[in-house]
């Protein structure tokens, strides 16, 4: 990987953790905005908890040098569930917050599908198809 290609899948990685990570307050402590959230989309309160673990394991694999392939592909699954949740059920401005929740998600979809691209040669299954053609 090129030294920019690394400087951007750092930038891409710290920038999903950060917000995966600072989500996790609000959702491990049963803040009032996550619990109307995950009441209304019906899966208060082990959805919350599930999806809490998740972003946890996606953001310490996305700053584990070797895993973040994998910390990307998780968040973009969790992110997805968030952003089908907010076009489906719970429109883009949740509570009066302006659509800032739904412009972290797509930022953490962003980042983290960067991250899938940038590492894309790590991905087992996609490893092996570049492996086995002819560059």
């Amino acid at each position: 990987m090129s030294r920019s290609a690394r400087i951007a899948s750092w930038f891409c990685r710290i920038i999903a953790a950060a917000i995966l990570l600072q989500t996790l307050f609000f959702k491990f402590t049963g803040a009032e905005e996550s619990v109307y959230i995950f009441t209304k989309v019906g899966l208060e309160p082990w959805g919350r908890y599930a999806t809490g673990l998740v972003e946890l394991f996606a953001a310490a694999l996305l700053l584990s040098r070797c895993h973040a392939w994998l910390g990307a592909l998780l968040a973009l699954g969790v992110i997805s569930g968030a952003l089908v949740s907010h076009l489906t059920v719970l429109g883009v401005a949740v509570k009066g917050d302006g659509g800032l929740l739904f412009a972290l998600a797509l930022a953490v979809f962003v980042a983290s599908a960067g991250v899938a691209y940038l590492h894309r040669r790590q991905i087992p299954y996609l490893a092996q198809l570049f492996a086995s053609e002819k560059v």
